[in-house]
């Protein structure tokens, strides 16, 4: 587990870690399939599920993640349905901030060489994304990222690198199209 917060490669498959996934699977299984009238109960499902939250969110099914205990979500988080947070490293997310439909936060990766690779390896690099942020629908997170605040990453967009705040991005790969003040991305 030190390895996989380090940033070095590390074995997914070691026991500890192996069991760790494991309880993520039944946790999230099982938030998955509570039915939506069934509100208080999902809460404290996905409570139990992450790392760290916030009193008010709202994650939509179905969610999965690697283990969940890797993740920070601050409060008034929106996570709309099919979402998939890879918390091989840590995954935090600051408060007012909202995912659209199929939203991937990565921190998970594997080596470049190919015999690295192959040896059934991986690496983990924290994601960390601001305050009051939107992520819109099928955008992609990539490993090592941080996003600033009042940030908008636009439907589609792959974010492979460092987002400032107060910036809209589009794109693969995201480039920032549009910059504004604080107040105007409080709006």
């Amino acid at each position: 587990m030190e390895k996989m917060f380090a940033g070095e490669l590390y074995s997914p498959a070691d026991p500890v870690l192996h069991a760790l996934h494991l309880k993520a699977e039944k946790l999230f299984e099982k938030y998955n399939k509570i039915p939506a009238k069934k509100a208080k109960k999902r809460d404290e499902a996905i409570k139990k599920l992450l790392g760290k939250t916030g009193e008010k969110i709202k994650v939509e099914t179905p969610f999965f993640c690697d283990y969940g205990s890797n993740i920070e979500v601050g409060e008034n988080f929106y996570a709309n349905y099919g979402c998939i947070i890879l918390d091989v490293n840590k995954v935090k997310i600051g408060k007012n901030c909202m995912l659209a439909p199929n939203v991937g936060i990565y921190s998970a990766t594997h080596p470049v060489k190919a015999e690295e690779r192959y040896l059934g390896k991986e690496l983990g690099l924290p994601v960390t994304i601001g305050d009051n942020c939107w992520i819109g629908g099928g955008a992609v997170i990539c490993p090592g990222v941080t996003i600033g605040d009042n940030v908008v990453v636009g439907a589609g967009s792959v974010v492979s690198k460092d987002v400032p705040s107060n910036v809209v991005v589009v794109g693969n790969p995201a480039r920032i199209i549009r910059r504004f003040d604080k107040s105007e991305g409080e709006k």
